[in-house]
């Protein structure tokens, strides 16, 4: 029977072509999502300026299980630990504080794209740690003397320096002069991502403002050493001093600690748009064949008619679907992988994904992606064949020119699955998320309800049809009327082309809104706690010791604070509402930037070891002013603070407030990088941004913006964080299009024959684009307003969530493009193969096969 079909596939092409760009599409979207989990799952972080230690010990950089935000640094006495352990022939120290290299004023390294800036600015470093890269010297010498300074090729190159030139570096905010003693490049001719600059040792503590730590530990072992056991002595010397030895690819952790978040960025994002891309993916791909299928009925027929066995034709439709579902899906992994690793490095350019983490694609994504697409076209070819094997043959003669019964129990069970999971979803977007993961359940409760009324789309296509017809044949005529009956006759072919419309309008109007939802609700929350006129902004990793006080006694001045961020946890008592993401942490110098009011207590106490934290928060933690609780800061060190203010927060990312000068010494540049300025009533806002531009002249990498940059600063990541959303769900979007025009033009084109009957009873071609106009209509209305339900179910619940308020104020010209989009795709993907029809004669259309 395989044969059989395949011998005929000549007169089938629109429907193989149909069935195979579905699942060809189908699994380069699963197989795109299955390269980011798999990068995420291996999080392959291979060392650069550590390569030559075979074994690096590093500060542990989990809370739990969480990761903490600051580098974890260690003592140095535990280098003599380390260097203690059998089997050890070495143990060197790594430090590392940031730099910058300035020529003519400025910079060399351009750190103005801050979502890569913190990977690629130049990190200070003792000279002792450069035979851990191994870096060898091209010319000069080590440093001698505390003056003294060794650049890598990259920046002596940048800086235009040879050796013996004056270089000047700015270290701890403060510019200094060194002489270049010489140059070096890394083993094996690799450019590190993350330039050096060596020091001698002591020079180096004493410009890291951290003396007696270090940040990792390179171990080189004696010959014959097993690194693996090595590894065991070592953790079991340190232990209990929150420290971790890293081998392989994962050395690179102690150099690039961020890149661990990197794992979960990823992991999350493939899984929940991985998920989408399964479920749209595989009830795209059965949608489709499932109407290819259909519109063979009446050949189905026949051949149970002239003695073939219901076995026979299960077989024939399984093999063939078999044949077209494998041969699709595998050649589709290949425009997937592309579009992966594409994606990737989106996502590492928006600052989502360390630049040190490297892709990795193996073949379980492949696998998943074929098996994914043979299971929904397997799926779908087995009811199918089914219900025709078990059809009588005089029956499915009938059944192939009219449409049977459409309500199935096994289309009800699966659409209450999918509407009660939608709706049990948006309750649980309204009641139990917040943060970040209320979106891993508002997104979902769209695609399921999308896909739940489109299972019921043939009963809705009844009912708009009939509320319709009286003005379609009232403007139209004839063909209104015969395109009002076609529909009523025909709702099961039609509710296959309407599927893919609701999927498209559901999942790209619910999502864009999604986005206009999270952007009011960060702008409300960021903007509603501080306040500022101008921020002076450091790219060097810290601004220069005095510039708070200069900057005070600059006149029309009104406050100005430090400003320091990190991300910290509630140790006790216990926090029901803490997330594995921790808290985010505000450090601030003077009350008078906040522009939030002290609803018990007072900011003025916020000073030493003390918190301001949000009514809710506290109310939860059961603490009021003047109790103490312990915070586990973003470098793991616990800390007790006592309450000196309660506040009123706006949106759902309220701050603990703490004093900047606590905060800072826990981060990992260990000093503020922004101070925030007030101006003083009735200063001219143009004379003070003046003067505090000239006041830091002498500072290169200091910058002074208005306050957009703290709302930029704040709403980065999830800026960052929205362009992913708009990538990923564009390529959803993409495929829900290309899956409307596939079935419309698959359904279209099979109507050769109707149109030459059509032509030779005295229909016009004109009446026949006009009938296919109003089917048009017909199918974009009930799958726009199918879709828009869908969209509700996700966009009312989040803005309950992030915004408090039912319905959000969005701008309708989004939802207007939306729909603009499905209208076009609809009436093009019908008329463009209707006009190609009727251009047959209509002989040769009416008998054709």
């Amino acid at each position: 029977m395989l044969s059989l079909a395949l011998r005929t596939l000549r007169f089938r092409k629109g429907g193989f072509v149909a069935t195979f760009i579905a699942m060809f599409f189908g699994a380069a979207l699963i197989m795109a999502c299955g390269g980011l989990m798999e990068s995420g799952v291996r999080d392959a972080v291979p060392p650069q300026r550590l390569a030559a230690a075979p074994l690096v010990v590093a500060g542990d950089q989990k809370y739990d299980d969480a990761q903490l935000s600051e580098r974890v640094r260690l003592d140095a006495a535990q280098v003599h630990a380390v260097a203690a352990v059998p089997g050890v022939g070495k143990a060197v120290a790594d430090v590392s504080f940031p730099v910058a290299v300035v020529r003519d004023g400025r910079p060399v390294t351009d750190l103005s794209d801050t979502a890569t800036g913190t990977e690629h600015r130049p990190l200070g470093h003792g000279w002792d740690s450069a035979q851990l890269a191994p870096y060898t010297l091209t010319s000069g010498a080590r440093p001698g003397a505390a003056g003294d300074v060794v650049l890598d090729t990259g920046l002596a190159g940048q800086a235009g320096a040879s050796v013996g030139d004056r270089v000047r570096i700015v270290a701890d905010g403060r510019p200094q002069e060194f002489r270049l003693a010489g140059i070096v490049k890394q083993a094996g001719g690799r450019a590190a991502s993350q330039p050096a600059v060596f020091f001698t040792d002591e020079q180096a503590g004493a410009l890291s403002g951290r003396a007696g730590t270090a940040d990792a530990i390179g171990v080189l072992p004696k010959a014959g050493t097993d690194i693996a056991e090595l590894g065991s002595r070592i953790e079991h010397a340190l232990n209990g001093k929150a420290a971790v030895t890293l081998t392989g690819e994962n050395r690179g952790l102690a150099e690039f600690p961020q890149a661990a978040s990197s794992q979960k960025s990823l992991v999350t994002l493939s899984a929940i748009f991985g998920g989408w891309a399964i479920l749209v993916a595989m009830f795209g791909a059965s949608s489709t064949l499932g109407l290819t299928i259909q519109q063979r009925h009446r050949e189905m027929a026949l051949m149970k008619a002239i003695g073939t066995t219901p076995r026979q034709l299960r077989r024939m439709i399984l093999g063939e679907t078999l044949v077209v579902a494998t041969v699709a899906s595998v050649l589709g992994c290949l425009p997937g992988a592309l579009l992966s690793e594409l994606i990737f490095d989106k996502l590492v350019s928006a600052g989502m994904v360390s630049g040190a983490v490297e892709f990795r694609l193996g073949v379980v994504p492949a696998l998943v992606a074929v098996g994914a697409s043979l299971l929904a076209g397997v799926g779908a070819a087995y009811i199918t064949a089914r219900k025709i094997a078990k059809t009588r043959a005089t029956e499915a003669l009938a059944e192939s020119s009219i449409e049977g019964r459409w309500l199935t129990r096994t289309r009800v069970v699966l659409s209450v699955l999918f509407l009660v999971g939608g709706a049990g979803m948006a309750v649980m977007t309204m009641t139990m998320m917040k943060g970040d993961l209320t979106a891993s359940t508002a997104g979902p409760a769209c695609i399921m309800w999308a896909i739940g009324l489109a299972l019921l789309a043939p009963g809705f296509t009844k009912a708009i049809v009939a509320l319709l017809q009286g003005p379609l044949r009232a403007l139209t005529g004839l063909p209104g009327q015969l395109a009002v009956l076609n529909s009523r006759a025909h709702t099961i072919r039609m509710a296959a082309t309407i599927t893919p419309i609701i999927l498209l309008t559901g999942i790209a109007t619910g999502t864009l809104y999604m986005q206009q939802i999270e952007d009011a609700s960060n702008r409300s929350a960021h903007t509603g706690i501080l306040r500022a006129d101008n921020v002076l902004t450091s790219e060097t990793g810290g601004l220069a010791p005095g510039t708070l006080d200069r900057v005070r006694q600059v006149q029309g001045v009104g406050a100005a604070s430090d400003y320091v961020t990190s991300t910290g946890f509630v140790q006790s008592p216990e926090d029901a509402e803490q997330t594995s993401d921790g808290w985010p942490l505000q450090g601030v110098s003077d009350a008078k930037n906040l522009s939030v009011q002290a609803a018990a207590g007072s900011f003025a106490g916020l000073r030493g070891n003390s918190v301001a934290l949000p009514v809710e928060h506290a109310a939860s933690l059961g603490r009021g002013v003047g109790d103490s609780l312990t915070l586990r800061l973003g470098d793991g060190t616990p800390v007790k603070v006592k309450v000196a203010a309660t506040y009123r927060a706006e949106g759902d990312a309220a701050a603990l407030l703490l004093p900047a000068q606590l905060l800072a010494a826990h981060t990992t540049d260990g000093a503020a990088s922004q101070i925030l300025v007030r101006h003083a009533a009735g200063s001219d806002s143009t004379e003070v941004t003046a003067a505090l531009s000239a006041l830091v002249k002498d500072q290169p990498g200091v910058k002074v913006t208005d306050s957009a940059a703290l709302v930029a600063g704040r709403t980065e990541g999830q800026q960052q964080l929205a362009t992913i959303n708009y990538l990923v769900v564009g390529m959803i979007v993409g495929y829900t299009a290309i899956s409307v025009v596939n079935t419309l033009i698959a359904a279209t084109g099979r109507r050769r024959r109707e149109f030459g009957l059509q032509q030779l009873t005295g229909f016009t071609r004109r009446q026949i684009m006009t009938m296919m106009s109003v089917e048009s209509v017909l199918t974009a209305v009930v799958g726009v307003l199918l879709g828009t339900v869908a969209a509700a179910v996700t966009l009312f619940p989040y803005s309950v969530a992030k915004l408090d308020r039912v319905v959000p104020s969005v701008p309708v010209w989004i939802y207007l493009a939306v729909v603009t989009g499905a209208v076009v795709i609809t009436f093009t993907a019908t008329l463009l193969p209707t006009w190609r029809a009727t251009r047959i004669r209509p002989v040769e259309a009416a008998t054709a096969a």
